[in-house]
């Protein structure tokens, strides 16, 4: 392969504009995290015109999924740093491996999730102590996803491989054709059309379960037929020690804090359940949805932040690293001031366009009120979780998500004992504000080492 062909693979950012890069490499990856949120809320506007109750079986089941893609943000994480890394040192065989070794990995990962939830499906529904009926329906649900759940694992994967890659229009481009195909066959499959039955909550999930199927599609024809990204290397291979000890690294601290804080989200759920009935599972399922549209966009810049870091950590050029950190948390910020004030003053309208119930609108408008108290402490603790992945130390987000993660659980239950539902919305909200700040704090003291280690380097030379 020529030098040319190879470096079209693949985008170097260790030189040139860092702002335009970063730009042109975030939004990509912003408008495919929207689009992945956009999944949910479009199924939650759907659904939420069968009712309440079926948002909340249909909300609960998705706590169950976010857990799930926690899980597969392993190999994708691990995809991401160690790709960029072995393009910032120009090692494109070591990326093909790393690419063959996490794609092997999200596949084992994918089968086993989705068999467990196939064999079990009603040990989960119990843990949110629905009523019959919602569990019911839950169950059903819960049955059709977990056929989508190998294909998750991939799609997350070979998303992984392109940000790594520099490349976050492909995943883009693809989910977007997903998310369209969603929004035309959700009301068809959950209403019915002619010879089509009504499938209510079901067909939901039928509808999301093919249009990932789509997508999956899409992504191997582009890999295998065209553009040969690092030399069609192979999706499935032996695992070799020296290889998955470094995705190990990689992706454990992040998918057990991610894994941990879905866990944790589910036990509010089961909080807010017994303090809220099915009002209060609509709120926070449906409420964290709708705030996930500033997580998600939040997010896709921390992963472009984190691809561009990996590649000029690793080529050593730290000043670059530093620029780039504080135009994303400059900007982001920024956003946060706007996202913050439209849940502050317009929570319930906005709720309102997804569950038109009086009810559930005006208790999830208190939802979006508190979280939006918080929202630019969750944008500082995102931008700076990027930064911690890109320089290969994801072992700090993890630490301080899992520790103020936890503290949610009795702190939830003490304010909701005093203040009814609203006490967990308080207690998710209080803990952001602490995780944005002592990670920001942490990140200066790892900088500081940084440097100094550098100077020391440098005055031996």
């Amino acid at each position: 392969m020529s030098q040319n062909n190879r470096k079209s693979q693949y985008r170097d950012f260790t030189s040139g504009n860092i702002s335009r890069q970063l730009t042109k490499l975030a939004f990509p990856l912003m408008a495919t995290s929207f689009i992945q949120m956009a999944y949910n809320l479009t199924d939650l506007a759907w659904v939420g015109r069968l009712g309440s109750e079926s948002v909340a079986a249909v909300g609960a089941m998705g706590m169950l999924v976010w857990m799930v893609n926690a899980i597969a943000l392993f190999s994708k994480i691990s995809a991401e740093v160690s790709i960029g890394q072995s393009i910032g040192i120009k090692r494109l065989d070591k990326a093909a491996i790393y690419a063959s070794h996490t794609t092997t990995i999200a596949i084992a990962l994918g089968i086993l999730f989705s068999a467990i939830f196939l064999a079990q499906p009603h040990l989960f529904v119990s843990f949110f102590r629905l009523s019959p009926s919602i569990s019911l329906e839950a169950t059903n649900y819960l049955r059709i996803i977990s056929f989508s759940i190998p294909m998750l694992f991939m799609i997350l994967n070979f998303s992984g491989i392109y940000i790594g890659s520099g490349r976050s229009d492909i995943p883009f481009y693809y989910n977007a054709v997903g998310l369209i195909l969603n929004i035309i066959i959700d009301p068809i499959l959950i209403f019915g059309l002619g010879p089509i039955p009504a499938l209510g909550s079901s067909g939901a999930a039928l509808a999301t379960t093919l249009s990932q199927l789509v997508v999956l599609i899409l992504f191997i024809w582009h890999l295998k037929r065209r553009d040969g990204v690092f030399g069609h290397f192979p999706f499935l291979t032996t695992l070799k020690a020296s290889y998955s000890k470094n995705i190990f690294k990689l992706g454990f601290p992040v998918a057990v804090m991610n894994v941990f804080f879905s866990i944790i989200n589910m036990s509010l759920v089961r909080i807010a359940s017994i303090h809220g009935g099915h009002l209060g599972v609509t709120s926070q399922t449906t409420g964290g949805q709708i705030e996930g549209l500033t997580w998600n966009t939040t997010e896709g810049f921390a992963t472009a932040l984190g691809s561009y870091v990996a590649q000029n950590y690793s080529a050593n050029k730290i000043d670059r690293t530093k620029k780039a950190y504080a135009f994303t948390l400059k900007l982001l910020l920024s956003l946060g001031v706007v996202l913050s004030g439209a849940f502050i003053f317009y929570g319930a309208e906005i709720f309102s366009i997804f569950i038109p119930e009086k009810d559930a609108y005006m208790a999830g408008g208190d939802y979006l009120y508190i979280l939006g108290i918080s929202q630019i402490f969750m944008m500082l603790e995102l931008t700076t979780q990027g930064m911690f992945n890109g320089i290969g130390r994801t072992a700090p987000p993890a630490i301080i998500s899992m520790i103020f993660n936890a503290i949610r659980i009795p702190f939830a239950m003490l304010l909701a004992s005093h203040m009814g539902v609203n006490g967990v919305w308080w207690a998710i909200s209080i803990t952001t504000i602490f995780k944005g700040v002592i990670l920001t704090i942490w990140y200066q003291f790892t900088l500081k080492k940084i440097e100094k280690r550098n100077r020391v380097i440098e005055s031996l030379k």
